[in-house]
Protein backbone atom coordinates (compact mmCIF):
# COMPACT_ATOMS: atom_id res chain seq x y z
CA UNK A 1 0.00 0.00 0.00
CA UNK A 2 1.50 3.71 -0.80
CA UNK A 3 0.36 5.78 2.25
CA UNK A 4 0.90 8.63 0.28
CA UNK A 5 -1.54 11.47 -1.58
CA UNK A 6 -1.17 10.91 -5.90
CA UNK A 7 -3.02 12.90 -7.99
CA UNK A 8 -5.41 10.61 -10.44
CA UNK A 9 -6.65 11.53 -13.66
CA UNK A 10 -9.99 10.86 -14.59
CA UNK A 11 -9.54 9.17 -17.89
CA UNK A 12 -13.03 7.97 -18.89
CA UNK A 13 -16.43 7.62 -16.77
CA UNK A 14 -19.69 6.13 -17.37
CA UNK A 15 -23.18 6.06 -15.89
CA UNK A 16 -23.42 2.59 -14.55
CA UNK A 17 -27.29 2.93 -13.28
CA UNK A 18 -29.38 6.07 -12.57
CA UNK A 19 -27.64 6.98 -9.99
CA UNK A 20 -24.04 5.49 -9.90
CA UNK A 21 -21.11 5.71 -12.23
CA UNK A 22 -17.98 4.39 -13.62
CA UNK A 23 -14.95 6.48 -12.85
CA UNK A 24 -11.72 5.20 -14.63
CA UNK A 25 -8.43 6.98 -12.99
CA UNK A 26 -4.96 7.19 -14.24
CA UNK A 27 -2.66 6.66 -11.02
CA UNK A 28 1.12 7.71 -11.41
CA UNK A 29 3.48 4.97 -10.45
CA UNK A 30 0.35 2.46 -9.41
CA UNK A 31 1.74 -1.11 -10.45
CA UNK A 32 -1.29 -3.08 -10.17
CA UNK A 33 -3.92 -3.87 -7.20
CA UNK A 34 -5.56 -6.77 -5.78
CA UNK A 35 -9.04 -7.50 -6.48
CA UNK A 36 -11.20 -6.37 -3.52
CA UNK A 37 -8.73 -3.46 -2.55
CA UNK A 38 -10.13 0.04 -2.51
CA UNK A 39 -8.30 3.23 -2.25
CA UNK A 40 -9.20 6.31 -0.38
CA UNK A 41 -10.49 9.64 -2.36
CA UNK A 42 -9.95 13.12 -0.93
CA UNK A 43 -11.66 16.79 -1.94
CA UNK A 44 -10.36 19.39 -0.92
CA UNK A 45 -12.75 22.86 -0.71
CA UNK A 46 -11.51 26.22 -1.83
CA UNK A 47 -12.03 27.29 2.08
CA UNK A 48 -9.02 24.28 2.90
CA UNK A 49 -12.29 21.49 4.08
CA UNK A 50 -11.23 18.34 3.37
CA UNK A 51 -13.73 15.32 3.21
CA UNK A 52 -11.93 11.54 2.86
CA UNK A 53 -13.91 8.75 1.44
CA UNK A 54 -13.24 4.92 0.61
CA UNK A 55 -14.32 3.07 -2.81
CA UNK A 56 -14.00 -0.24 -3.36
CA UNK A 57 -11.94 -1.16 -7.12
CA UNK A 58 -14.06 -2.46 -9.27
CA UNK A 59 -11.89 -3.18 -12.04
CA UNK A 60 -9.03 -6.40 -12.47
CA UNK A 61 -5.58 -4.69 -12.79
CA UNK A 62 -4.42 -4.78 -16.24
CA UNK A 63 -7.46 -6.40 -17.63
CA UNK A 64 -10.63 -5.32 -19.36
CA UNK A 65 -8.43 -2.69 -22.01
CA UNK A 66 -6.47 -0.95 -18.72
CA UNK A 67 -2.89 -0.16 -18.12
CA UNK A 68 -1.51 -1.16 -15.16
CA UNK A 69 -1.37 2.03 -13.49
CA UNK A 70 -5.12 2.43 -14.13
CA UNK A 71 -8.34 1.27 -12.35
CA UNK A 72 -12.06 1.99 -12.31
CA UNK A 73 -14.17 2.88 -8.96
CA UNK A 74 -18.01 3.01 -9.19
CA UNK A 75 -19.70 5.40 -6.95
CA UNK A 76 -23.00 5.25 -6.00
CA UNK A 77 -24.48 8.72 -4.80
CA UNK A 78 -25.47 9.13 -1.82
CA UNK A 79 -27.97 12.49 -1.51
CA UNK A 80 -26.71 13.78 1.34
CA UNK A 81 -23.16 12.81 0.30
CA UNK A 82 -20.02 15.26 0.66
CA UNK A 83 -18.03 13.49 -1.71
CA UNK A 84 -20.32 11.08 -3.90
CA UNK A 85 -22.70 13.63 -5.67
CA UNK A 86 -19.63 15.16 -7.15
CA UNK A 87 -18.42 12.13 -8.29
CA UNK A 88 -20.89 11.00 -10.31
CA UNK A 89 -22.25 14.35 -10.90
CA UNK A 90 -19.52 16.77 -11.57
CA UNK A 91 -16.73 15.07 -12.02
CA UNK A 92 -15.37 15.74 -15.77
CA UNK A 93 -12.63 13.75 -18.09
CA UNK A 94 -9.65 15.85 -17.44
CA UNK A 95 -10.25 16.56 -13.75
CA UNK A 96 -8.06 15.18 -11.06
CA UNK A 97 -8.17 13.78 -7.84
CA UNK A 98 -6.25 12.73 -5.04
CA UNK A 99 -6.03 9.16 -3.77
CA UNK A 100 -4.34 7.12 -1.84
CA UNK A 101 -3.58 3.19 -2.05
CA UNK A 102 -4.71 0.63 -2.79
CA UNK A 103 -5.63 -0.99 0.46
CA UNK A 104 -6.47 -3.99 1.66
CA UNK A 105 -4.89 -7.52 1.83
CA UNK A 106 -7.60 -9.83 3.80
CA UNK A 107 -10.57 -9.34 1.61
CA UNK A 108 -8.50 -10.10 -1.33
CA UNK A 109 -8.80 -12.50 -4.05
CA UNK A 110 -5.77 -14.16 -5.47
CA UNK A 111 -5.52 -15.81 -8.84
CA UNK A 112 -3.39 -18.87 -7.30
CA UNK A 113 -6.50 -19.52 -5.13
CA UNK A 114 -8.22 -22.39 -6.75
CA UNK A 115 -10.79 -23.33 -4.12
CA UNK A 116 -14.40 -23.00 -4.54
CA UNK A 117 -15.56 -19.16 -4.48
CA UNK A 118 -19.30 -17.60 -3.09
CA UNK A 119 -19.81 -14.07 -3.78
CA UNK A 120 -22.67 -12.53 -2.18
CA UNK A 121 -23.71 -8.65 -2.50
CA UNK A 122 -26.09 -6.53 -1.24
CA UNK A 123 -26.80 -3.30 -3.65
CA UNK A 124 -23.82 -1.37 -4.08
CA UNK A 125 -21.12 -3.88 -2.26
CA UNK A 126 -21.48 -5.44 -5.72
CA UNK A 127 -18.29 -3.45 -6.59
CA UNK A 128 -14.99 -5.26 -4.98
CA UNK A 129 -17.04 -8.73 -6.03
CA UNK A 130 -16.84 -7.58 -9.42
CA UNK A 131 -13.17 -6.92 -9.04
CA UNK A 132 -13.14 -10.17 -7.92
CA UNK A 133 -15.12 -12.14 -10.60
CA UNK A 134 -13.11 -10.03 -13.35
CA UNK A 135 -9.84 -11.02 -12.18
CA UNK A 136 -10.89 -14.73 -12.21
CA UNK A 137 -11.98 -14.28 -15.71
CA UNK A 138 -8.66 -13.01 -16.43
CA UNK A 139 -6.72 -15.05 -15.13
CA UNK A 140 -8.69 -18.02 -16.70
CA UNK A 141 -8.68 -20.15 -13.51
CA UNK A 142 -10.23 -22.67 -12.64
CA UNK A 143 -12.09 -21.61 -9.20
CA UNK A 144 -15.44 -22.32 -9.61
CA UNK A 145 -16.92 -18.68 -8.89
CA UNK A 146 -20.70 -18.07 -7.91
CA UNK A 147 -22.68 -14.59 -7.29
CA UNK A 148 -25.46 -14.02 -5.21
CA UNK A 149 -26.64 -10.53 -5.92
CA UNK A 150 -29.31 -8.80 -4.14
CA UNK A 151 -30.74 -5.95 -5.47
CA UNK A 152 -33.32 -3.63 -5.11
CA UNK A 153 -35.24 -3.54 -9.24
CA UNK A 154 -33.54 -4.70 -12.65
CA UNK A 155 -32.56 -0.95 -13.36
CA UNK A 156 -30.53 -0.84 -9.95
CA UNK A 157 -27.91 -3.93 -10.99
CA UNK A 158 -24.99 -2.68 -11.58
CA UNK A 159 -22.97 -4.81 -14.53
CA UNK A 160 -25.83 -6.27 -16.15
CA UNK A 161 -24.56 -7.40 -19.82
CA UNK A 162 -20.68 -8.44 -18.15
CA UNK A 163 -22.29 -10.17 -15.69
CA UNK A 164 -24.32 -12.24 -18.55
CA UNK A 165 -21.36 -12.46 -20.61
CA UNK A 166 -19.09 -13.52 -17.56
CA UNK A 167 -21.73 -16.55 -17.14
CA UNK A 168 -21.25 -17.40 -20.89
CA UNK A 169 -16.89 -17.54 -20.57
CA UNK A 170 -14.57 -20.40 -20.29
CA UNK A 171 -14.56 -20.08 -16.59
CA UNK A 172 -18.44 -19.28 -16.05
CA UNK A 173 -19.09 -17.29 -13.21
CA UNK A 174 -22.52 -18.28 -12.35
CA UNK A 175 -24.82 -15.53 -11.45
CA UNK A 176 -28.05 -15.56 -8.98
CA UNK A 177 -30.54 -12.62 -8.72
CA UNK A 178 -32.60 -11.57 -5.58
CA UNK A 179 -34.72 -8.68 -6.60
CA UNK A 180 -35.86 -6.80 -3.06
CA UNK A 181 -38.66 -4.27 -4.69
CA UNK A 182 -39.26 -5.32 -8.35
CA UNK A 183 -38.69 -8.18 -10.18
CA UNK A 184 -38.76 -8.44 -14.10
CA UNK A 185 -41.37 -9.35 -16.03
CA UNK A 186 -41.92 -13.16 -15.86
CA UNK A 187 -39.20 -13.44 -12.37
CA UNK A 188 -40.07 -16.90 -11.37
CA UNK A 189 -39.72 -15.24 -7.70
CA UNK A 190 -42.03 -12.26 -5.79
CA UNK A 191 -39.83 -9.92 -5.10
CA UNK A 192 -38.51 -9.67 -1.53
CA UNK A 193 -35.81 -9.39 0.62
CA UNK A 194 -33.45 -12.58 0.59
CA UNK A 195 -34.49 -15.02 3.55
CA UNK A 196 -32.48 -17.38 5.35
CA UNK A 197 -34.07 -20.68 3.24
CA UNK A 198 -33.40 -18.67 0.14
CA UNK A 199 -29.74 -17.75 1.02
CA UNK A 200 -29.82 -22.18 1.43
CA UNK A 201 -30.66 -22.76 -2.05
CA UNK A 202 -28.49 -19.80 -3.81
CA UNK A 203 -24.93 -20.85 -2.24
CA UNK A 204 -22.51 -23.27 -2.34
CA UNK A 205 -22.86 -26.00 0.18
CA UNK A 206 -21.11 -26.06 3.33
CA UNK A 207 -19.66 -29.85 2.18
CA UNK A 208 -17.87 -27.95 -0.66
CA UNK A 209 -15.98 -25.84 1.88
CA UNK A 210 -16.16 -22.69 0.02
CA UNK A 211 -14.69 -19.62 0.33
CA UNK A 212 -17.37 -16.26 0.73
CA UNK A 213 -16.82 -12.98 0.26
CA UNK A 214 -19.67 -10.75 1.46
CA UNK A 215 -20.24 -7.21 0.88
CA UNK A 216 -23.07 -5.21 1.50
CA UNK A 217 -25.03 -2.45 4.48
CA UNK A 218 -24.20 -3.43 7.76
CA UNK A 219 -27.55 -5.31 8.89
CA UNK A 220 -26.92 -6.98 5.15
CA UNK A 221 -23.61 -8.66 5.87
CA UNK A 222 -24.17 -9.59 9.67
CA UNK A 223 -27.88 -11.21 9.03
CA UNK A 224 -26.53 -12.91 6.11
CA UNK A 225 -23.34 -14.18 7.37
CA UNK A 226 -25.29 -15.40 10.78
CA UNK A 227 -27.49 -17.76 8.54
CA UNK A 228 -24.30 -19.12 6.91
CA UNK A 229 -22.46 -20.14 9.91
CA UNK A 230 -25.99 -21.31 11.13
CA UNK A 231 -25.70 -23.77 7.96
CA UNK A 232 -22.47 -25.10 8.94
CA UNK A 233 -20.10 -22.99 7.23
CA UNK A 234 -16.63 -22.14 8.61
CA UNK A 235 -16.51 -18.77 9.79
CA UNK A 236 -12.61 -18.61 9.26
CA UNK A 237 -13.95 -18.95 5.30
CA UNK A 238 -16.55 -15.94 5.50
CA UNK A 239 -14.82 -12.59 5.05
CA UNK A 240 -16.91 -9.67 5.35
CA UNK A 241 -16.74 -5.97 3.79
CA UNK A 242 -19.34 -2.96 4.80
CA UNK A 243 -20.11 -0.14 3.43
CA UNK A 244 -17.95 2.58 4.11
CA UNK A 245 -14.60 3.25 4.96
CA UNK A 246 -12.04 5.87 6.87
CA UNK A 247 -15.15 8.37 6.41
CA UNK A 248 -17.94 5.93 5.31
CA UNK A 249 -18.93 5.90 1.94
CA UNK A 250 -20.79 9.00 0.64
Amino acid sequence: MSTAWRAAEVVAAHEETATARTIRLRIPGLTGHLAGQHVDVRLTAPDGYQAVRSYSIASASGAGGLAPDELELTVEELPDGEVSPYLVHGLSVGDQLEVRGPVGGWFVWRDGDEGPVQLIAGGSGVVPLMSMARAHAAAGSSAPFRLLYSARTPMSVYYRDELMALGEAAAPLRVDYVYTREAPAGWPVAAGRLTQEGLGALVLPAAESPAFFLCGSTPFVETVSGWLVDAGHDPARIRTERYGGIGGAA
